[in-house]
């Protein structure tokens, strides 16, 4: 048996705004769509489903993003997820200029958590609020500079 991730899916408030901060940091649209009737009921296991989707791959080709804005049924807000609770909670990028990822996502109104650490002059990194509260990690490689 092989197994591959395809991709990794977010729920969010507002998909133009989500897709404008991806697409900013350098992400494609590869396809966009609005899903609803039995299948998609079926396969998400909610009745009376219908979402509007775009699907986005990094530079690389090697990772992709399904982002989904619910219309039914309604989305419900949570809080945000705190980087040390339990579950899926942040979605991660290696990034060539952190200053610069980080300028685009200023533009957006998206802040590092808590400025950026130096991991023993390996790695630049940072966690930020995305759109939807979405924690995204910024790594960029410093052996690589």
């Amino acid at each position: 048996m092989t197994i591959r991730l395809e991709n990794v899916g977010i729920a969010v408030r507002d998909l133009e705004a989500t897709i404008s901060f991806f697409s900013d940091l350098g992400l494609t649209v590869l396809g966009r769509d609005e899903v609803s009737g039995e299948w998609a009921d079926t396969a998400v296991g909610l009745d009376g489903n219908h979402a509007k989707i775009a699907v986005l791959q990094t530079p690389d080709g090697q990772g992709q993003i399904e982002l989904f804005e619910y219309i039914h049924p309604d989305a419900i807000e949570t809080e945000p997820t705190l980087p040390n609770e339990i579950g899926m909670h942040r979605i991660a990028f290696a990034v060539d200029d952190i200053d610069e990822s980080l300028a685009i996502a200023a533009r957006h109104g998206c802040h590092p958590l808590r400025g950026v650490a130096n991991y023993q002059d390996v790695y630049k990194l940072t966690y930020l609020r995305g759109p939807s509260g979405i924690l995204v990690m910024f790594a960029q490689d410093l052996t690589k500079s």
